[in-house]
Protein backbone atom coordinates (compact mmCIF):
# COMPACT_ATOMS: atom_id res chain seq x y z
CA UNK A 1 0.00 0.00 0.00
CA UNK A 2 1.19 3.63 -1.33
CA UNK A 3 0.42 5.54 2.05
CA UNK A 4 2.76 8.49 0.41
CA UNK A 5 0.03 8.62 -1.57
CA UNK A 6 -2.78 9.85 0.57
CA UNK A 7 -1.28 13.03 1.26
CA UNK A 8 -1.06 14.12 -2.17
CA UNK A 9 -2.49 16.66 -3.67
CA UNK A 10 -5.61 15.95 -5.98
CA UNK A 11 -5.99 18.20 -9.18
CA UNK A 12 -8.42 20.16 -9.13
CA UNK A 13 -10.12 19.37 -5.71
CA UNK A 14 -9.71 22.31 -3.70
CA UNK A 15 -11.65 24.18 -7.03
CA UNK A 16 -14.14 21.60 -7.16
CA UNK A 17 -15.20 21.61 -3.67
CA UNK A 18 -14.83 25.66 -3.35
CA UNK A 19 -17.75 25.79 -6.08
CA UNK A 20 -19.76 22.99 -4.21
CA UNK A 21 -19.46 25.13 -0.99
CA UNK A 22 -20.22 28.46 -2.56
CA UNK A 23 -23.49 27.22 -3.97
CA UNK A 24 -24.55 25.63 -0.72
CA UNK A 25 -23.83 29.03 1.64
CA UNK A 26 -26.39 30.62 -1.16
CA UNK A 27 -28.87 27.74 0.13
CA UNK A 28 -28.49 28.93 3.58
CA UNK A 29 -29.89 32.45 3.10
CA UNK A 30 -32.32 31.29 0.18
CA UNK A 31 -32.81 31.71 -3.61
CA UNK A 32 -36.12 33.77 -3.75
CA UNK A 33 -33.94 37.34 -3.81
CA UNK A 34 -30.19 36.28 -3.59
CA UNK A 35 -28.06 38.85 -2.39
CA UNK A 36 -25.11 39.41 -4.56
CA UNK A 37 -22.57 36.75 -2.17
CA UNK A 38 -25.41 34.27 -3.10
CA UNK A 39 -25.48 35.37 -6.68
CA UNK A 40 -21.64 35.19 -6.69
CA UNK A 41 -22.09 31.44 -5.70
CA UNK A 42 -24.27 30.34 -8.44
CA UNK A 43 -22.22 32.14 -11.08
CA UNK A 44 -19.12 30.00 -9.45
CA UNK A 45 -21.09 27.07 -9.84
CA UNK A 46 -21.55 27.64 -13.58
CA UNK A 47 -18.27 28.50 -13.80
CA UNK A 48 -17.16 24.75 -12.44
CA UNK A 49 -19.04 23.03 -14.95
CA UNK A 50 -18.72 25.28 -18.13
CA UNK A 51 -17.01 23.33 -20.95
CA UNK A 52 -19.30 19.56 -20.32
CA UNK A 53 -22.84 19.14 -21.36
CA UNK A 54 -24.11 21.17 -18.87
CA UNK A 55 -23.27 24.51 -19.38
CA UNK A 56 -25.59 26.52 -21.33
CA UNK A 57 -28.62 25.01 -18.99
CA UNK A 58 -26.31 25.45 -15.78
CA UNK A 59 -25.58 29.06 -16.98
CA UNK A 60 -29.20 29.88 -17.52
CA UNK A 61 -30.20 29.02 -14.45
CA UNK A 62 -27.61 30.48 -11.90
CA UNK A 63 -29.06 33.70 -14.10
CA UNK A 64 -32.20 33.25 -13.91
CA UNK A 65 -31.68 33.03 -10.33
CA UNK A 66 -29.60 35.25 -9.31
CA UNK A 67 -32.17 37.67 -10.35
CA UNK A 68 -34.64 36.24 -8.21
CA UNK A 69 -36.63 34.19 -11.18
CA UNK A 70 -35.47 30.75 -10.65
CA UNK A 71 -38.35 28.06 -11.03
CA UNK A 72 -37.96 24.16 -10.87
CA UNK A 73 -36.41 23.33 -13.66
CA UNK A 74 -33.68 25.99 -13.23
CA UNK A 75 -33.65 24.25 -9.57
CA UNK A 76 -33.12 21.22 -10.95
CA UNK A 77 -30.33 21.51 -13.42
CA UNK A 78 -28.14 23.60 -10.15
CA UNK A 79 -28.42 20.28 -8.61
CA UNK A 80 -27.73 18.35 -11.22
CA UNK A 81 -24.20 20.19 -11.51
CA UNK A 82 -23.55 20.57 -7.95
CA UNK A 83 -24.27 16.46 -8.51
CA UNK A 84 -21.79 16.28 -11.32
CA UNK A 85 -18.77 18.42 -9.17
CA UNK A 86 -19.57 16.10 -6.13
CA UNK A 87 -18.85 12.77 -8.85
CA UNK A 88 -16.36 14.28 -10.42
CA UNK A 89 -14.82 15.08 -6.87
CA UNK A 90 -15.24 11.16 -5.84
CA UNK A 91 -13.77 9.64 -9.19
CA UNK A 92 -10.32 12.13 -8.66
CA UNK A 93 -10.15 10.46 -5.06
CA UNK A 94 -11.26 6.93 -6.18
CA UNK A 95 -8.53 6.91 -8.61
CA UNK A 96 -6.14 8.24 -6.27
CA UNK A 97 -6.96 4.88 -3.91
CA UNK A 98 -6.45 2.67 -6.89
CA UNK A 99 -2.89 3.93 -7.48
CA UNK A 100 -2.92 3.63 -3.19
CA UNK A 101 -3.94 -0.23 -3.09
CA UNK A 102 -2.67 -1.25 -6.71
CA UNK A 103 -5.88 -3.18 -7.24
CA UNK A 104 -7.58 -3.90 -10.48
CA UNK A 105 -9.61 -0.72 -11.45
CA UNK A 106 -12.98 -0.39 -11.28
CA UNK A 107 -15.25 -0.99 -14.57
CA UNK A 108 -15.22 2.62 -16.72
CA UNK A 109 -18.94 2.25 -17.72
CA UNK A 110 -21.76 3.14 -14.76
CA UNK A 111 -23.80 1.19 -13.55
CA UNK A 112 -27.02 0.60 -15.71
CA UNK A 113 -30.33 1.15 -13.83
CA UNK A 114 -32.59 -1.67 -13.95
CA UNK A 115 -35.82 -1.29 -16.02
CA UNK A 116 -38.98 0.44 -14.03
CA UNK A 117 -42.03 1.92 -14.98
CA UNK A 118 -42.57 5.18 -14.58
CA UNK A 119 -44.19 6.31 -11.58
CA UNK A 120 -47.26 8.88 -10.07
CA UNK A 121 -45.90 11.76 -11.80
CA UNK A 122 -48.19 14.53 -9.61
CA UNK A 123 -46.40 12.69 -6.32
CA UNK A 124 -42.87 13.33 -7.83
CA UNK A 125 -44.38 16.91 -8.97
CA UNK A 126 -45.57 17.31 -5.38
CA UNK A 127 -42.12 16.46 -3.85
CA UNK A 128 -39.84 18.52 -6.34
CA UNK A 129 -42.34 21.58 -5.17
CA UNK A 130 -41.89 20.74 -1.28
CA UNK A 131 -38.19 20.95 -2.36
CA UNK A 132 -38.14 23.89 -4.51
CA UNK A 133 -39.82 25.84 -1.91
CA UNK A 134 -37.00 24.55 0.66
CA UNK A 135 -34.66 26.42 -1.57
CA UNK A 136 -36.64 29.33 -2.36
CA UNK A 137 -36.45 30.01 1.67
CA UNK A 138 -33.23 28.85 2.79
CA UNK A 139 -32.00 26.92 5.70
CA UNK A 140 -32.50 30.54 7.41
CA UNK A 141 -35.82 30.55 6.77
CA UNK A 142 -37.50 26.99 7.52
CA UNK A 143 -40.46 26.90 10.11
CA UNK A 144 -42.53 24.06 10.84
CA UNK A 145 -45.61 25.09 8.57
CA UNK A 146 -42.65 24.62 5.61
CA UNK A 147 -40.93 21.46 6.95
CA UNK A 148 -44.45 20.00 7.67
CA UNK A 149 -45.54 20.17 3.64
CA UNK A 150 -43.94 16.84 3.51
CA UNK A 151 -45.94 15.25 5.39
CA UNK A 152 -49.13 14.59 3.03
CA UNK A 153 -46.42 14.04 0.37
CA UNK A 154 -44.61 11.19 2.04
CA UNK A 155 -47.58 9.33 3.38
CA UNK A 156 -48.75 9.01 -0.35
CA UNK A 157 -45.50 7.77 -1.43
CA UNK A 158 -44.59 5.25 0.68
CA UNK A 159 -47.11 2.46 0.37
CA UNK A 160 -45.73 2.14 -3.53
CA UNK A 161 -42.23 0.20 -3.12
CA UNK A 162 -40.93 1.91 -6.23
CA UNK A 163 -41.31 5.54 -4.25
CA UNK A 164 -40.11 4.09 -0.46
CA UNK A 165 -36.26 5.07 -1.29
CA UNK A 166 -37.36 9.14 -1.97
CA UNK A 167 -39.89 8.39 0.48
CA UNK A 168 -37.78 7.27 3.24
CA UNK A 169 -35.12 10.20 2.15
CA UNK A 170 -37.90 12.99 2.13
CA UNK A 171 -39.17 11.61 5.97
CA UNK A 172 -35.81 11.63 7.59
CA UNK A 173 -34.42 14.91 6.04
CA UNK A 174 -38.09 16.61 6.52
CA UNK A 175 -37.51 15.54 10.42
CA UNK A 176 -33.77 17.05 10.60
CA UNK A 177 -35.37 20.17 9.24
CA UNK A 178 -38.15 19.76 12.10
CA UNK A 179 -35.61 19.35 14.54
CA UNK A 180 -34.22 22.24 13.89
CA UNK A 181 -36.81 24.82 13.24
CA UNK A 182 -37.00 27.72 13.46
CA UNK A 183 -34.04 27.76 10.83
CA UNK A 184 -33.66 31.71 12.20
CA UNK A 185 -32.69 30.87 15.55
CA UNK A 186 -29.90 28.24 14.43
CA UNK A 187 -26.76 28.66 15.68
CA UNK A 188 -24.91 26.88 13.08
CA UNK A 189 -26.40 25.02 10.15
CA UNK A 190 -25.08 21.53 8.83
CA UNK A 191 -24.25 23.39 5.30
CA UNK A 192 -22.83 20.67 3.15
CA UNK A 193 -25.53 17.94 4.76
CA UNK A 194 -28.49 19.53 4.14
CA UNK A 195 -27.54 20.60 0.70
CA UNK A 196 -26.69 17.07 -0.22
CA UNK A 197 -29.83 15.76 0.66
CA UNK A 198 -31.53 18.82 -1.40
CA UNK A 199 -30.09 18.05 -4.16
CA UNK A 200 -30.27 14.16 -4.32
CA UNK A 201 -33.81 14.28 -3.09
CA UNK A 202 -34.27 16.81 -6.31
CA UNK A 203 -32.99 14.09 -8.76
CA UNK A 204 -34.47 11.51 -7.95
CA UNK A 205 -38.04 13.44 -8.54
CA UNK A 206 -36.85 12.85 -11.98
CA UNK A 207 -38.47 10.01 -14.01
CA UNK A 208 -36.42 7.39 -14.36
CA UNK A 209 -33.67 8.27 -11.61
CA UNK A 210 -35.14 5.48 -8.86
CA UNK A 211 -35.52 2.51 -10.66
CA UNK A 212 -34.46 -0.26 -9.26
CA UNK A 213 -30.80 -1.37 -10.38
CA UNK A 214 -30.14 -4.22 -12.74
CA UNK A 215 -29.57 -7.35 -11.06
CA UNK A 216 -27.88 -10.60 -11.14
CA UNK A 217 -27.33 -14.02 -10.39
CA UNK A 218 -24.34 -14.56 -8.05
CA UNK A 219 -23.20 -18.25 -7.55
CA UNK A 220 -19.99 -19.00 -5.62
CA UNK A 221 -17.85 -18.05 -3.03
CA UNK A 222 -18.17 -15.26 -0.37
CA UNK A 223 -15.07 -13.97 1.74
CA UNK A 224 -16.08 -11.74 4.31
CA UNK A 225 -13.59 -9.39 5.04
CA UNK A 226 -15.73 -7.00 8.26
CA UNK A 227 -18.87 -5.30 9.00
CA UNK A 228 -19.70 -2.04 9.13
CA UNK A 229 -22.12 -1.09 11.94
CA UNK A 230 -24.11 2.38 11.11
CA UNK A 231 -26.69 3.06 13.77
CA UNK A 232 -29.36 5.53 13.78
CA UNK A 233 -32.13 6.24 16.60
CA UNK A 234 -34.98 4.66 14.74
CA UNK A 235 -33.26 1.79 12.38
CA UNK A 236 -29.79 0.14 12.66
CA UNK A 237 -27.74 -1.83 9.49
CA UNK A 238 -24.63 -4.14 9.38
CA UNK A 239 -22.95 -3.97 5.98
CA UNK A 240 -20.45 -6.74 5.47
CA UNK A 241 -17.82 -6.17 2.79
CA UNK A 242 -16.58 -8.83 1.42
CA UNK A 243 -14.63 -10.63 -1.83
CA UNK A 244 -17.04 -13.09 -4.41
CA UNK A 245 -15.68 -15.49 -5.92
CA UNK A 246 -18.07 -16.59 -8.58
CA UNK A 247 -18.17 -20.31 -8.81
CA UNK A 248 -17.67 -19.99 -13.35
CA UNK A 249 -13.94 -18.83 -12.82
CA UNK A 250 -14.13 -15.21 -12.97
CA UNK A 251 -12.16 -12.49 -11.34
CA UNK A 252 -12.89 -11.82 -8.06
CA UNK A 253 -15.00 -8.84 -7.22
CA UNK A 254 -15.88 -6.39 -3.92
CA UNK A 255 -19.21 -7.11 -2.80
CA UNK A 256 -20.97 -5.38 0.24
CA UNK A 257 -24.43 -7.60 1.84
CA UNK A 258 -26.04 -5.18 4.08
CA UNK A 259 -28.97 -6.13 6.66
CA UNK A 260 -31.15 -3.48 7.98
CA UNK A 261 -34.20 -3.27 10.79
CA UNK A 262 -36.34 -0.36 12.27
CA UNK A 263 -35.37 -0.25 16.18
CA UNK A 264 -36.38 1.91 19.35
CA UNK A 265 -34.19 4.13 20.71
CA UNK A 266 -33.61 1.94 23.71
CA UNK A 267 -31.82 -0.59 22.04
CA UNK A 268 -28.23 -0.33 21.14
CA UNK A 269 -24.91 -1.74 21.84
CA UNK A 270 -25.02 -5.40 21.59
CA UNK A 271 -28.81 -5.57 21.05
CA UNK A 272 -28.31 -4.35 17.97
CA UNK A 273 -27.72 -7.81 16.57
CA UNK A 274 -30.84 -9.40 18.38
CA UNK A 275 -32.93 -7.12 15.64
CA UNK A 276 -30.50 -7.92 12.48
CA UNK A 277 -30.04 -12.18 13.17
CA UNK A 278 -33.19 -12.79 11.46
CA UNK A 279 -30.28 -13.34 8.70
CA UNK A 280 -28.64 -15.44 10.54
CA UNK A 281 -26.23 -17.20 8.32
CA UNK A 282 -24.90 -13.88 6.94
CA UNK A 283 -24.18 -12.78 10.94
CA UNK A 284 -23.11 -16.00 11.81
CA UNK A 285 -20.44 -16.62 8.92
CA UNK A 286 -19.03 -12.87 10.16
CA UNK A 287 -18.64 -13.89 13.65
CA UNK A 288 -17.89 -17.26 13.64
CA UNK A 289 -15.41 -16.26 10.75
CA UNK A 290 -16.43 -18.46 8.01
CA UNK A 291 -16.94 -18.28 4.38
CA UNK A 292 -20.65 -18.29 2.63
CA UNK A 293 -21.43 -20.35 -0.56
CA UNK A 294 -24.27 -18.26 -2.21
CA UNK A 295 -26.53 -20.13 -5.06
CA UNK A 296 -28.04 -17.38 -7.62
CA UNK A 297 -28.20 -14.61 -5.13
CA UNK A 298 -29.96 -11.34 -6.29
CA UNK A 299 -26.36 -8.92 -6.77
CA UNK A 300 -27.05 -5.38 -8.33
CA UNK A 301 -24.31 -4.15 -10.52
CA UNK A 302 -23.09 -1.64 -8.24
CA UNK A 303 -21.59 -4.91 -6.18
CA UNK A 304 -24.77 -4.92 -3.29
CA UNK A 305 -25.80 -8.62 -2.71
CA UNK A 306 -29.53 -8.81 -2.01
CA UNK A 307 -29.30 -11.18 0.94
CA UNK A 308 -31.82 -13.59 0.69
CA UNK A 309 -31.11 -16.63 3.54
CA UNK A 310 -32.62 -19.44 1.69
CA UNK A 311 -29.81 -18.88 -1.08
CA UNK A 312 -26.84 -18.92 1.39
CA UNK A 313 -25.28 -21.75 2.76
CA UNK A 314 -22.52 -21.78 5.52
CA UNK A 315 -19.03 -23.03 3.99
CA UNK A 316 -15.55 -23.28 5.47
CA UNK A 317 -13.83 -21.25 8.24
CA UNK A 318 -12.14 -18.14 6.62
CA UNK A 319 -9.98 -16.10 8.23
CA UNK A 320 -10.59 -12.25 7.14
CA UNK A 321 -7.25 -11.33 7.46
CA UNK A 322 -5.63 -14.56 4.97
CA UNK A 323 -8.80 -13.46 2.61
CA UNK A 324 -6.90 -9.41 3.26
CA UNK A 325 -3.56 -10.92 2.25
CA UNK A 326 -4.52 -13.37 -0.56
CA UNK A 327 -7.86 -12.54 -2.04
CA UNK A 328 -8.31 -8.82 -1.55
CA UNK A 329 -5.12 -7.61 -3.52
CA UNK A 330 -7.20 -9.12 -6.85
CA UNK A 331 -10.58 -8.04 -5.94
CA UNK A 332 -11.97 -5.59 -8.88
CA UNK A 333 -14.40 -2.91 -7.45
CA UNK A 334 -17.85 -2.79 -9.09
CA UNK A 335 -18.94 0.42 -11.07
CA UNK A 336 -20.86 3.57 -9.19
CA UNK A 337 -23.91 4.40 -10.39
CA UNK A 338 -24.04 8.40 -10.98
CA UNK A 339 -26.41 9.65 -8.34
CA UNK A 340 -24.02 7.91 -5.69
CA UNK A 341 -20.83 9.62 -7.01
CA UNK A 342 -20.09 11.25 -3.74
CA UNK A 343 -16.93 11.51 -1.54
CA UNK A 344 -19.10 10.16 1.57
CA UNK A 345 -19.82 6.72 -0.23
CA UNK A 346 -16.11 6.13 -0.73
CA UNK A 347 -15.44 2.89 1.79
CA UNK A 348 -12.49 1.16 0.27
CA UNK A 349 -11.05 -2.33 2.10
CA UNK A 350 -7.44 -1.89 2.62
CA UNK A 351 -5.27 -4.30 4.81
CA UNK A 352 -2.37 -2.09 6.73
CA UNK A 353 0.23 -3.67 8.20
CA UNK A 354 4.10 -2.60 9.80
CA UNK A 355 2.90 0.65 10.83
CA UNK A 356 3.71 2.12 14.37
CA UNK A 357 1.06 4.61 16.47
CA UNK A 358 1.82 7.93 16.17
CA UNK A 359 1.07 11.19 18.98
CA UNK A 360 -2.36 12.64 18.02
CA UNK A 361 -0.72 16.48 17.04
CA UNK A 362 -3.76 18.11 18.48
CA UNK A 363 -3.14 15.84 21.81
CA UNK A 364 -6.95 14.77 21.71
CA UNK A 365 -6.52 11.17 22.42
CA UNK A 366 -7.08 10.34 18.68
CA UNK A 367 -4.95 7.01 16.94
CA UNK A 368 -3.05 8.28 14.44
CA UNK A 369 -1.11 5.70 12.53
CA UNK A 370 2.29 6.09 11.21
CA UNK A 371 2.75 4.07 7.98
CA UNK A 372 6.18 4.10 6.04
CA UNK A 373 6.44 7.51 7.77
CA UNK A 374 3.19 8.73 6.62
CA UNK A 375 0.20 9.77 9.08
CA UNK A 376 -3.06 8.14 8.73
CA UNK A 377 -5.58 9.36 11.10
CA UNK A 378 -8.20 6.38 12.60
CA UNK A 379 -11.63 7.18 12.37
CA UNK A 380 -12.19 6.14 15.85
CA UNK A 381 -16.18 7.85 16.14
CA UNK A 382 -16.65 4.70 13.39
CA UNK A 383 -15.89 2.05 15.88
CA UNK A 384 -19.14 0.34 16.66
CA UNK A 385 -20.11 -0.28 20.64
CA UNK A 386 -21.71 -3.21 19.65
CA UNK A 387 -18.38 -5.66 19.11
CA UNK A 388 -15.21 -6.05 21.13
CA UNK A 389 -12.83 -3.59 19.17
CA UNK A 390 -12.09 -0.57 20.81
CA UNK A 391 -9.40 2.69 20.07
CA UNK A 392 -7.18 1.02 22.73
CA UNK A 393 -7.21 -2.47 20.45
CA UNK A 394 -6.38 -0.59 17.43
CA UNK A 395 -3.48 1.42 19.41
CA UNK A 396 -1.76 -1.81 20.15
CA UNK A 397 -2.04 -3.83 17.14
CA UNK A 398 0.14 -4.75 14.42
CA UNK A 399 -1.98 -4.84 11.42
CA UNK A 400 -5.38 -3.23 10.64
CA UNK A 401 -8.19 -3.99 8.43
CA UNK A 402 -10.51 -1.50 7.37
CA UNK A 403 -12.68 0.59 5.56
CA UNK A 404 -10.22 3.72 3.53
CA UNK A 405 -12.56 6.98 3.65
CA UNK A 406 -12.41 10.74 2.88
CA UNK A 407 -13.69 13.40 5.12
CA UNK A 408 -13.13 16.94 5.99
CA UNK A 409 -10.29 17.35 3.27
CA UNK A 410 -8.29 14.10 3.94
CA UNK A 411 -8.21 9.94 3.93
CA UNK A 412 -9.38 7.92 7.03
CA UNK A 413 -9.08 4.92 8.19
CA UNK A 414 -12.35 3.02 9.35
CA UNK A 415 -11.26 -0.16 11.52
CA UNK A 416 -13.03 -3.33 10.87
CA UNK A 417 -10.41 -5.80 12.48
CA UNK A 418 -7.20 -5.31 13.86
CA UNK A 419 -4.57 -8.29 14.86
CA UNK A 420 -2.85 -8.18 18.43
CA UNK A 421 0.24 -10.26 19.54
CA UNK A 422 -0.72 -11.50 22.75
CA UNK A 423 1.86 -14.02 24.54
CA UNK A 424 3.88 -14.26 21.31
CA UNK A 425 0.69 -15.12 18.99
CA UNK A 426 -1.26 -13.24 16.89
CA UNK A 427 -5.07 -12.57 18.23
CA UNK A 428 -7.50 -10.96 15.47
CA UNK A 429 -10.35 -8.58 17.39
CA UNK A 430 -13.20 -7.99 15.33
CA UNK A 431 -15.69 -5.56 15.28
CA UNK A 432 -18.57 -8.22 14.26
CA UNK A 433 -17.22 -10.95 16.39
CA UNK A 434 -20.50 -10.15 18.47
CA UNK A 435 -22.75 -10.66 15.18
CA UNK A 436 -23.80 -14.19 15.83
CA UNK A 437 -23.50 -14.91 18.91
CA UNK A 438 -20.53 -14.84 21.77
CA UNK A 439 -19.14 -16.40 24.70
CA UNK A 440 -16.86 -13.72 25.75
CA UNK A 441 -17.51 -12.80 29.16
CA UNK A 442 -18.16 -8.78 28.17
CA UNK A 443 -20.25 -9.81 25.09
CA UNK A 444 -22.31 -11.86 27.13
CA UNK A 445 -23.24 -9.16 29.68
CA UNK A 446 -24.43 -6.82 27.05
CA UNK A 447 -26.44 -9.49 25.38
CA UNK A 448 -28.60 -9.70 28.48
CA UNK A 449 -29.04 -6.40 29.00
CA UNK A 450 -30.03 -6.25 25.17
CA UNK A 451 -32.18 -9.25 25.68
CA UNK A 452 -33.90 -7.71 28.54
CA UNK A 453 -34.81 -4.36 26.83
CA UNK A 454 -35.87 -6.04 23.89
CA UNK A 455 -38.47 -8.63 25.40
CA UNK A 456 -40.02 -5.99 27.21
CA UNK A 457 -40.89 -3.96 24.41
CA UNK A 458 -42.02 -6.49 22.17
CA UNK A 459 -44.12 -7.13 25.05
CA UNK A 460 -45.78 -3.64 25.20
CA UNK A 461 -45.54 -3.37 21.56
CA UNK A 462 -47.81 -6.93 21.40
CA UNK A 463 -50.18 -5.25 24.18
CA UNK A 464 -50.77 -2.12 22.01
CA UNK A 465 -51.24 -4.79 19.00
CA UNK A 466 -53.76 -6.36 20.60
CA UNK A 467 -55.69 -3.50 21.41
Amino acid sequence: MRADLLLDDVEGLDEALAAVDGFDAALVGGLLRPQPAQAGGLSGLADAVAGTPLASRVAEAAEKTSAGGGDEGHFVALAAARTALLGSVHDALVARVDEVTGRPVADAAAAAPGSGEDRPGNLLVAARGWLCDLARTGWQGIDHDLVGGAAPVVSAMLPDPALRRLATLLDGFAAELAACSPGAALERVPVRRWADLWARALLLTLPGTASAPAVDAATGRLLPLGVDVQEHATAVQAQVHAVFEPADGAASRLVRASVSAPKPDTVVAAGLWQLLRPHMSLLAAVGEGRSVQLDAMPLTAEGDLLWDDARARAGEPADAFTTARVALPAAAAFAVSPLDRHPARIAVPVLVEGYGVADAEDGAGEVVLDVAGCRVRVDTDRVPAAGPLTPAAVASSGACLGLLRWDAGEFLLQPLAVERTVRKKPVAVHAGAWAGGTTDKAGVRAEKAATDAVTVLRERAGKLLRK
